[in-house]
């Protein structure tokens, strides 16, 4: 399996938080960004990418990957899993979470894209559902995709 890197995948603005354009933001374009493609990027596609469908990548669907639906998938919806409402999960809206928008001392982390990118790429994938719940998610503080 891939060691893949992990990004910060919360939707804090400031300097080092997920939605953050700047250099090491999870939404920044450049080297080490989490919506760069190029090799190590959140949105690249080759190993270690967080677009990448192989083996521990980003959009892989089997376990451990981001776009996984069960136990400590990206896209599950228990405890620990990126669609989780609760502490720790990415759908969580407090400090922990991938919905937070404040800076955290311990922000989530996940290999998959960007929020705003995964449900872009979940719906490329026809994970619509999955799609659907992280879009809601993003509304609901106020992000518009």
């Amino acid at each position: 399996m891939s060691d893949a890197k992990l990004w910060v995948r919360n939707m804090y603005t400031g300097p080092g938080g997920g939605a953050y354009t700047g250099p090491d933001g999870g939404m920044y374009t450049g080297p080490g960004g989490g919506a760069y493609t190029g090799p190590g990027g959140g949105m690249y596609s080759g190993p270690r990418g967080g677009a990448y469908t192989g083996p521990g990548g980003g959009l892989y669907t089997g376990p451990g990957g981001g776009a996984y639906t069960g136990p400590g998938g990206g896209l599950y919806t228990g405890p620990g899993g990126g669609l989780y409402t609760g502490p720790g999960g990415g759908l969580y809206t407090g400090p922990g979470g991938g919905m937070y928008t404040g800076p955290d001392s311990e922000p989530y982390m996940a290999i998959h894209p960007p929020w705003p990118l995964f449900v872009v790429e979940l719906r490329k994938m026809k994970m619509f559902k999955e799609a659907v719940m992280i879009e809601n998610a993003l509304k609901s503080i106020g992000w518009n995709i």
